[in-house]
């Protein structure tokens, strides 16, 4: 983890209130900052979202079953 980062837990929420965490944290996102993304599914609307915004993501599966995303913007 990083000093410019944001962590998001989206983990055990109901719909849709871990996109709306994570769709909030982006609008305070600045440059050099990235945004850790925590959840227990595949996020597949924010997905869409995230490359018509052109925002960089890389998503990773960990040993849990959930999955960390890690968002820096465009």
């Amino acid at each position: 983890m990083t000093l410019a980062e944001i962590v998001v837990d989206g983990r055990g929420l109901e719909h849709p209130e871990p996109l709306e965490r994570v769709l909030a944290a982006l609008d305070e996102l600045q440059p050099g900052q990235q945004l850790r993304f925590l959840i227990h599914r595949q996020p597949y609307p924010l997905y869409d979202i995230l490359h018509r915004h052109h925002y960089r993501y890389k998503v990773t599966e960990v040993t849990d079953g959930n999955f960390e995303i890690l968002i820096s913007p465009p």
